[in-house]
């Protein structure tokens, strides 16, 4: 048995009121903990995209290479949604400037399967949608749900995920419910070949950690990133999930909420708040931001 997909007709329809959230009222919706619980899953949804695992898998940029220096690629994409969410303009240009620079030389090689331009804004589109439907997704397991006019504002606001790189913003749907039709629609032409499969099964199992931390964590890794992809990619993985797997998971999430929803906002936000802070360090002294 497996827990159903997220779907926005959960809640009963209701117009588009004008909430409009800022970088600073958007902290209260935002959970830090979603980055350490659905980061590995949310890379798989991302790179089921072909184009998107190929052109990562065969990048020459070696120091963004989550296999072989995990803690940058760590902080390149956590300071990414964390300006993309919280920073202010000045933020999201500066960081689109220097992810720009570092996209420039990543390409499929020659022979490959598929073709990958990391510019595409369709391609981009999925990546946000990916980590839009990460975000949702977390929320509503640790929250609950969230009240459907401020789900909606949330959800307008989540387009910052792509148009801080080049996704126009319209490309990205106008509600949840045109939202989660496209990500149906998507999700279903999904597959995953036996290469990449390796090389998720490698990250899943924490392989890039020295081998003490990967034979301790990788367990326990590996069960929450089964929990958190969408069925069909689990399916796609010949990934095994149980009605009791469901239950041992929501419990674990239970007692999580119980903790971090009770924590003082800064906490509540780290490491976002962390990275953001870092992104704009480094800006200053003019070290790489990526």
């Amino acid at each position: 048995m497996t827990a159903p997909l997220r779907k926005s007709d959960e809640y009963q329809p209701v117009g588009i009121l004008p909430i409009e959230l800022t970088p600073e009222t958007v902290r209260e919706h935002i959970d830090g903990v979603a980055a350490f619980l659905g980061g590995a899953a949310n890379v798989i949804m991302q790179l089921s995209l072909k184009p998107v695992g190929y052109g990562v898998m065969e990048s020459d940029v070696d120091s963004g290479k989550v296999m072989l220096r995990p803690i940058k690629r760590l902080r390149t994409t956590l300071t990414y949604i964390a300006v993309a969410m919280l920073g202010d303009e000045e933020d999201r240009r500066s960081y689109r400037e220097a992810v720009n620079e570092s996209h420039r030389t990543v390409r499929t090689k020659p022979g490959s399967p598929v073709k990958y331009n990391a510019f595409d804004p369709k391609l981009q589109l999925w990546v946000a949608a990916c980590l839009y439907w990460g975000i949702d997704d977390l929320y509503h397991r640790l929250r609950g749900p969230m009240d459907p006019d401020m789900a909606e504002a949330f959800y307008r606001y989540c387009a910052r995920l792509g148009t801080t790189l080049q996704m126009r913003e319209e490309m990205w749907p106008a509600t949840r419910d045109q939202f989660y039709a496209y990500w149906e629609e998507n999700l279903a032409t999904k597959t995953i070949d036996e290469p990449t499969r390796r090389y998720f099964n490698d990250l899943t199992d924490l392989k890039m950690l020295p081998r003490p931390l990967s034979l301790a964590l990788g367990g326990l890794h590996r069960f929450i990133v089964t929990a958190l992809l969408p069925p069909h990619l689990r399916d796609e993985m010949s990934m095994t999930w149980s009605a009791r797997d469901e239950r041992f998971f929501t419990g674990m999430l239970r007692l999580i909420s119980a903790v971090w929803t009770r924590l003082p906002g800064p906490i509540r936000l780290f490491p976002y708040n962390f990275y953001l802070a870092d992104m704009r360090l480094r800006r200053r002294f003019g070290r790489p931001l990526v």
